[in-house]
């Protein structure tokens, strides 16, 4: 049997809260170093922590070239920064609606295209995160769904482009107990009753995905309660 993949170097973007921070802890329990980028990193307990916003894809690009050159390369990036704000397409300033896009595809598209030729060199990982709204569409949810799609696509060619350079899997994860409905208007946040899942199980999957030996990839991987309605 192969053995399993020692961590290293581990990115990880929306790393102080949420699922990132789940994977960093996960990443960290397992012997890796997680790097965490988010766009505010003072409750972070590590040196290995930037403050970027990843929609500033040029100085995205700009602060992961960096890093690359002062941690030696790197072994794995995790795109975990995402954000939402629900609301009918026509309420949506259009502000919001693209800063949604430039968060969760775009960002996640800087950070790979950066990263690229470290993780080649080292014959990485990259571990994308979508949602179960990147299988399936619902209303007031435009921009969320438009960028979730989007990582879905790119995540998959990027696969195809790869493939025998560096490992690609994505992440459809339903939805978490973490902080990321905060702030929402009541009607979108969920009910008492609602089905979450722990983010620091997501962590503990994504660290099983990146440990597989070289030559296994884990490509696509579902994460959610055995009754969820969006799957399959």
């Amino acid at each position: 049997m192969s053995a399993t993949r020692t961590l290293g170097n581990v990115l990880i973007t929306g790393g102080a809260s949420g699922l990132g921070a789940a994977v960093a802890a996960s990443v960290a329990e397992a012997g890796g170093r997680p790097i965490v980028l988010d766009l505010a990193v003072d409750a972070v307990d590590s040196p290995d922590a930037y403050a970027i916003d990843v929609s500033n894809t040029r100085a995205t690009e700009s602060l992961v070239a960096d890093l690359v050159e002062r941690y030696g390369g790197l072994d794995a990036v995790v795109t975990a920064a995402g954000v939402d704000r629900p609301a009918p397409f026509d309420r949506v300033p259009a502000e919001d609606w693209e800063r949604i896009v430039g968060v969760n595809l775009l960002g996640t598209v800087a950070v790979v295209r950066a990263a690229l030729p470290a993780l080649k060199e080292s014959h990485g990982r990259v571990v994308t995160i979508t949602s179960s709204l990147g299988l399936r569409a619902v209303g007031d949810a435009t921009a969320y769904c438009a960028s979730k799609f989007g990582v879905v696509g790119f995540s998959r060619s990027l696969a195809a482009e790869t493939k025998g350079e560096l490992g690609v899997t994505t992440v459809f994860p339903a939805g978490m107990r973490t902080r990321f409905f905060d702030g929402r208007d009541e009607q979108y946040k969920p009910g008492p009753d609602a089905n979450l899942i722990d983010p620091a199980e997501v962590g503990d999957a994504i660290v099983f995905a990146l440990r597989q030996p070289q030559g296994v990839e884990i490509r696509e991987l579902v994460m959610c309660p055995e009754d969820e309605p969006s799957w399959p």
